[in-house]
């Protein structure tokens, strides 16, 4: 396995790049990814990141819903990485229609008036999420005319916002990577692990589906990939309002309670007792959606619709057209992603 990082099409040369959201976390290794092969990075962000500024990126604060903040960020840049975005299943819909449309409809407006030739947007599989099993879908697959969540609904639009705003004066791409993982993971496994902790993790459906996982140093170098093989006439120029899309992914499917149960018993937690079937996991999940909602409780309900419906059917992704058209290979396989992973939750214990 090489640990090169991907370099700049065009040799000697150091490109100037802005990377909103880039103190989260895969928003961070693209950072330290353009540093380590010497372009320069400004980061765009809410918080002051003072590791980042050590390294050599500058950091500039702001929100994405202040278009003027952006449009000064924007400023003589050659390639601007839109991954910041309001994550999570759960919660109200202007706070995710805020940070996610019309945060991306500012990133674009400043890429255009900056002049900015290129555009690279963090977006989900779920943008497609339908409630069926996603088997081996590519690209083409149709959104959704119905959402149980205003993540994937809110990141849909945005996407399909990005891709059009594809044209010979800004090149776009979106990437969806799916369920990312690695050290320094903020959000997906610690919520896991935290749930099986408790007893409160229940295995939803059978057991037999699979799933993708992606290393978020695989992820990051994705970016890099793309935006590097955006040009004029590449493979990812489409014609106008038509900006490509791409599945990012380790490309090995595990099956996921499988996944799940050696992941807990690697760190000596304990595996799910409970057992619900798809539909009862459904049921209970729309209940305590409107118990959340009445009550007017904080954070996520224990289970949603959405939720239910993630971990009990199968969504893994075909990723041949990112191999092809960027060179896009994984770096790692599963067995090293997730040997990474419990070394780095041990490690923090």
């Amino acid at each position: 396995m090489s640990n090169a990082y991907p370099q700049p099409t065009t040799q000697n040369s150091k490109l100037r790049t802005l990377v909103t959201g880039g103190g989260g976390f895969l928003g961070r290794y693209i950072v330290e990814q353009l540093l380590a092969r010497g372009d320069d990075v400004t980061v765009f962000a809410r918080g002051a990141y003072s590791e980042l500024e050590a390294l050599g990126a500058r950091v500039m604060r702001g929100d994405l819903q202040d278009a003027e903040a952006l449009k000064c960020a924007c400023a003589g840049m050659d390639v601007v990485f839109h991954v910041a975005a309001r994550a999570g299943m759960w919660g109200p819909w202007d706070d995710f229609y805020g940070v996610n449309v019309i945060g991306t409809r500012n990133v674009i407006a400043a890429c255009r008036a900056n002049k900015i030739p290129k555009l690279i947007n963090t977006s989900s599989p779920s943008v497609i999420f339908d409630g069926e099993p996603h088997e081996g879908v590519g690209e083409s697959y149709p959104y959704p005319t119905r959402y149980e969540s205003p993540y994937p609904h809110t990141k849909a639009i945005a996407e399909q916002d990005v891709i059009a705003a594809h044209s010979p004066d800004l090149l776009t791409v979106s990437l969806r990577p799916h369920l990312i993982i690695g050290p320094r993971d903020n959000h997906l496994l610690p919520g896991l692990l935290a749930r099986a902790k408790t007893g409160l993790l229940p295995q939803v459906g059978d057991g037999t589906n699979k799933v993708d996982l992606t290393d978020v140093e695989d992820a990051a170098r994705a970016h890099l990939l793309a935006a590097d093989a955006l040009a004029l006439g590449s493979a990812l120029d489409g014609p106008p309002g038509h900006g490509c899309v791409y599945f990012i992914s380790q490309g090995e499917p595990v099956n996921l309670w499988t996944w799940i149960r050696d992941l807990l018993h690697a760190l000596d937690l304990p595996e799910p007792r409970l057992r619900l079937s798809l539909r009862t996991a459904r049921a209970a999940g729309a209940v305590l959606e409107k118990l959340h909602t009445a009550l007017r409780r904080p954070g996520e309900p224990r289970l949603t619709r959405f939720i239910a419906s993630e971990l009990a059917q199968s969504h893994y992704y075909d990723i041949s057209a990112a191999r092809r058209d960027f060179g896009y290979i994984p770096q790692r396989n599963m067995a090293e992603v997730t040997a990474r992973v419990v070394r780095a939750v041990d490690s923090g214990r």
